[in-house]
């Protein structure tokens, strides 16, 4: 017999994932460094580093095609594979974006020690007494409190402050962006009302899958990206995110009725490709589910939002399965049993 979803689901991570409407409203309040981050951009810097690892990692992709949209070399990098690999990029003529949600990280610190003095560094945290907030020449906050264990609450926000920083050194209507970003939290606030009918959707959609894969492209592969993180990390529960486009180059052949794929619609200029791979997976055999604005009512609609605020709204659907597969085996979604909130050992 399935566990009582209600009984099973309730604690500290439940808890953070309802309270991302309010560390959105905080952290767009907080936003004041429009002309600090201006004033980056100044062509002394031949390149832009983004560093991060597990969410903040994924939450630096959309930052990271704007950048390249833009024309600037960007260069998306884990700070581990930073550290170890390139330390040399790290010099006077590198703007380097460092993402930490506690900013003392292992990888963060070592971050800190082997970067060149003179390596301009922009630091974007949820900790303001942190070593990488303290070592920083600026630093944005979020602010989204103190958080139980797997990150929700300090990955929205991550992501409505590096579009901030984005339109900031893009020198973009900083009055613009500000209103499409104070979009994000009433839209999450709406989709989160119907939380626990959400809960009890997924779970009549993954009864009996056994790998779960989350697909996307353009913007939304950070969505896919951090969703293989979480919902492993969450649920205990072996899930893969990937290209869209990528999932048929060795993925497909193994689809079967044990497969289930979350694809998400994205960008319209490549909506209508993900849906195909939607179409293709269910013919195959598999079972897969198309998400975003046009998808039937229920778990896999998104709330109307600009493109920017859309990777937001995203990991909603994602954050709805992590706490269904861990009810479904009556475990407590988001509680630690082998790891730390704060990574300290690389």
């Amino acid at each position: 017999m399935m566990p009582d979803t209600h009984s099973v689901i309730e604690g500290g991570y439940l808890r953070d994932i309802l309270a991302q409407p309010r560390a959105l409203e905080d952290t767009l309040a907080g936003f004041e460094l429009a002309e600090t981050v201006r004033r980056l951009d100044e062509g002394r810097f031949r390149r832009i580093v983004l560093t991060g690892m597990g969410a903040s990692y994924w939450a630096l992709h959309p930052l990271h095609l704007d950048l390249l949209q833009q024309g600037r070399a960007s260069f998306l990098l884990e700070t581990s594979e930073l550290i170890h690999s390139l330390p040399a990029m790290l010099n006077s003529h590198t703007l380097l974006i460092a993402v930490s949600q506690s900013g003392r990280s292992a990888e963060t610190v070592r971050l800190l020690d082997v970067k060149a003095p003179d390596c301009f560094t922009l630091a974007l945290t949820n900790t303001a007494d942190s070593p990488l907030a303290l070592r920083a020449d600026v630093v944005v906050l979020t602010h989204a409190g103190e958080e139980f264990t797997v990150s929700c609450k300090t990955y929205v926000t991550a992501l409505l402050a590096l579009k901030w920083v984005a339109d900031s050194i893009a020198g973009r209507s900083l009055t613009r962006s500000r209103d499409e970003l104070s979009q994000a939290a009433p839209a999450v606030a709406a989709y989160l009302h119907n939380w626990r009918e959400y809960v009890q959707a997924a779970e009549a959609e993954l009864t009996g899958a056994r790998h779960l894969f989350v697909l996307g492209r353009g913007a939304s592969l950070a969505t896919a990206g951090i969703a293989g993180l979480i919902v492993k990390e969450s649920a205990h529960f072996h899930a893969e995110g990937m290209s869209a486009a990528q999932f048929r180059h060795g993925p497909f052949e193994m689809v079967d009725r044990a497969v289930y794929a979350l694809v998400f619609a994205g960008d319209p200029t490549t909506a209508l490709l993900n849906a195909r791979l939607v179409r293709d997976i269910v013919q195959a055999g598999g079972r897969a589910s198309l998400a975003g604005e046009d998808a039937e009512p229920g778990i896999f609609r998104l709330p109307p939002v600009p493109a920017s605020v859309r990777p937001i709204v995203e990991i909603l659907p994602v954050q709805m399965i992590t706490l269904a597969l861990a009810a479904m085996v009556g475990r407590e979604a988001g509680k630690f049993e082998r790891a730390s909130k704060v990574t300290i050992t690389e």
